[in-house]
């Protein structure tokens, strides 16, 4: 593996050297670069990752005052509902706790993560836990989500979007914040925020504290996040050195196996869950270290170091459990069920115990319309998997409470070289190229949750470039085209169910730019084709993680239009659809006991139309109302077209509503807000899942019969947040 690293780093540095020789050929032309403008170098921090305006990288960006409007203790996901190509969902009905978002139909482990740079997807699981980043929306500067393959970025690859997050910016000026939120199924926000500005022009501490409790929209869905981000700068010159730390700590109860058609509607809020502390329970802290320089007008150079640590498990009651032989000795059975086989009673806590290390560094070279970003990122990460039961209804002779049933380890190594050029070739014309190799060593030993033995040695190495065109015709127009390629190991999980080769994406972007002092207009056409692409089959594992099954060829069509329009000084409109079609070109499944070719099928949690909405009306100064609404179409949760597995469409509808006031004295400012989700109190469903099982059935041809099975995640009905933010 070493020597494949070195080959193609050498590879990837010619490279960079080429693009380099060739798009200076076409700076004699160019305007001197303006010494006085100088880049923030707060941004720098996820320069390497983010795009511009002008790319043709399909992209939406998001400040931190569009965050603050709505940022009232719902999750990330949840604040980004109304973005282009964009579905979330949230297992407690309300947007707090374990919350999801897919883009243009791919699932959460294919959105690439990044806070500052630093890989925040699960580097097993390859998923991202949004309960362990409570309020992280506070300390949040701005957020940008790349749509479709994007540019290079760090960790696992981006398989449908990528979303990076840059911190809180340092502060020159002293402030503190103190924000209170409070709502329905009890829900409270209670936020401490503080800065001591600039000392001495070089330093600056800030930081902020949060907790957040909800009851949850279903029965007993509660979660209960404690969370914490501080930061300390030094700034002098052409230096920026930050250290921070952030963390959370979450405690929820478990709602992930939603409820049958009939639980439905019998009693939408009901939660199956009857042993009252059936929870899961995870602490993860992180410390970054960044440090920016720039070194004149052209070089700069950024360094980012990562450590996390997690620990965390879940608890659960088998009752009348006939896996005695799955505890390895520790229990012994009590009983017998009607069919005679032993069975007893146990408490588990399924533990996983992991360490994630982070190397980036990069450098960037810009001079007038060229730009050359190179960079390394190294990660490696080690966890710890075992089981302990904490009480059965009798343990073995030689057994003791907290014994382990299994236990397992996994390590996983990515190494991940790029180097990216921006530059003008002609008058109107801009060129991107963006070269990426990644290395993956992954390793497991030991015993999964199953008791099954679980050894896995994998390595990979992919090559993802991309290349892209932008024309800009004039300051209202401009047009670009890109082609991309990346490629994505299996997940953990794929391992367990003996997958074992990479996907790879082909992806093709077209687009349209215009704007003007009223109208932003984006228009984007894609085509995503896949080869081996994993999809959702529809089902979970018995911890309630989607499980995933290679398709072969596949593909993902769409047409997106995001536009915002001005149409008087207090009255505008944020418009974006989203129309799609997403298949499985030869689909393959066992029905009644037989392998059918079902041929073209529609991919599993992908709907064809996504449709989001914001009017804004500023009547008066420093007050802003907003209607806010989401349509999404009808879906499949399986891939085979099944009517039994198709989610409804919904349209959902929000009043938003931010007023601040600007005191005199004591207070910089006072932000009183509000917001009522689902207005029109629609009870709708925007996830679940779907399977199936055999049974032996004599009147069948094959002698056996496939039947089905569903579980739906009702979402909240009307419900309303009201906050208040004293700033000082």
């Amino acid at each position: 593996m070493k020597s494949t690293i070195k080959i193609a780093t050498k590879k990837l540095l010619y490279m960079a050297v080429l693009l380099f020789s060739i798009s200076t050929i076409a700076q004699e032309n160019d305007k001197p670069v303006d010494s006085t403008v100088t880049e923030n170098l707060d941004e720098v921090v996820v320069k390497a990752v983010r795009v511009n305006a002008d790319s043709p990288i399909t992209h939406s960006n998001v400040s931190k005052e569009e965050l603050e409007k709505r940022n009232l203790g719902q999750d990330i996901p949840t604040l980004l509902n109304y973005l282009p190509s964009v579905v979330t969902t949230s297992d407690a009905g309300a947007g707090i706790g374990y919350s999801g978002i897919r883009v243009r139909g791919t699932d959460a482990t294919r959105v690439n993560v990044t806070i500052n740079g630093i890989p925040y997807n699960d580097p097993e699981s390859q998923g991202t836990f949004w309960v362990n980043l409570g309020d992280f929306a506070s300390s949040t500067e701005s957020l940008q989500l790349q749509r479709g393959v994007g540019s290079s970025t760090n960790g696992s690859g981006a398989f449908g979007a990528s979303l990076n997050l840059l911190t809180d910016n340092s502060s020159d000026i002293a402030s503190a914040e103190i924000a209170n939120s409070f709502g329905s199924y009890n829900t409270r926000k209670h936020t401490v925020k503080m800065s001591t500005g600039l000392i001495d022009d070089r330093f600056e501490v800030s930081g902020r504290f949060s907790k957040i409790d909800s009851d949850g929209y279903v029965d007993r869905a509660f979660t209960d996040l404690k969370s914490y981000f501080i930061q300390g700068v030094y700034k002098e010159g052409n230096t920026l050195i930050k250290a921070l730390t952030f963390g959370n700590e979450e405690e929820t109860y478990q709602a992930w196996y939603g409820l049958t058609a009939e639980q439905l509607e019998e009693d939408r809020r009901q939660n199956p869950y009857t042993y009252d502390n059936e929870i899961d329970a995870y602490w993860q802290d992180h410390y970054q270290l960044h440090w920016n320089q720039r070194l004149n007008n052209r070089w700069s150079t950024t360094l980012g170091l990562n450590y996390t640590k997690g620990e965390g498990y879940f608890e659960q009651y088998e009752s009348e459990t006939t896996d005695i032989d799955l505890y390895n000795g520790i229990v012994v059975a009590t009983d017998v069920n009607d069919d005679g086989e032993p069975i007893t009673d146990v408490i588990r806590r399924r533990w996983l115990d992991n360490d994630f290390y982070v190397v980036n560094a990069n450098v960037t070279y810009k001079k007038n319309s060229l730009e050359i970003i190179s960079g390394v990122s190294y990660n490696t990460y080690s966890g710890d998997h075992f089981g302990e039961v904490i009480w059965a209804r009798q343990f073995a002779p030689d057994a003791e409470i907290r014994d382990h049933y299994y236990d397992g380890d996994a390590t996983k190594k990515d190494f991940s070289v790029f180097s990216k050029a921006t530059f003008k070739f002609a008058r109107k014309f801009t060129g991107f190229v963006d070269l990426q190799g990644r290395f993956v060593d992954y390793k497991t030993d030991g015993v999964n949750s199953d008791g099954v033995p679980f050894v896995t040695d994998a390595n990979f190495s992919f090559f993802n470039p991309k290349v892209g065109i932008t024309y800009k015709h004039c300051d209202f127009n401009s047009f670009y085209a890109s082609f991309a390629i990346a490629n994505r190991e299996p997940n953990r999980d794929d391992f367990k169910a003996g997958v074992t080769e990479n996907e790879t994406l082909n992806d093709v972007e077209l687009g349209w730019r215009y704007n003007s002092e009223k109208v932003n207009l984006n228009t984007n056409l894609y085509y995503m084709f896949y080869e081996n692409q994993l999809v959702l089959t529809g089902e979970l594992d018995d911890v309630g993680s989607p499980l995933r099954a290679t398709s072969g060829k596949s593909y993902r069509l769409g047409l997106e239009v995001d536009a915002n329009i001005m149409f008087t000084d207090k009255f505008s409109m944020n418009t974006n659809v989203t129309l799609s079609r997403n298949k499985n070109r030869d689909f393959t499944s066992s029905i009644d006991g037989e392998l059918v070719d079902l041929g073209e099928t529609n991919i599993s949690f992908s709907p064809n139309v996504v449709v989001g909405n914001a009017f804004n009306y500023s009547p008066i100064e420093n007050l802003q109302l907003s209607w806010l609404s989401k349509f999404v179409g009808e879906q499949y949760m399986g891939n085979t077209d099944n009517e039994e597995s198709k989610l409804p469409d919904y349209f959902v509808n929000d009043l938003s509503i931010t007023y601040v006031i600007k005191p005199k004295k004591i207070f910089k400012a006072i932000v009183i807000s509000g917001l009522a989700n689902n207005i029109f109190n629609r009870e709708y469903v925007s996830n679940g899942y779907f399977g199936s099982y055999d049974y032996n059935n004599p009147s069948s041809p094959t002698g056996i019969t496939t039947g089905y099975y569903a579980g739906y995640y009702p979402q909240a009905t009307a419900n309303f947040l009201v906050g208040l933010n004293l700033k000082f």
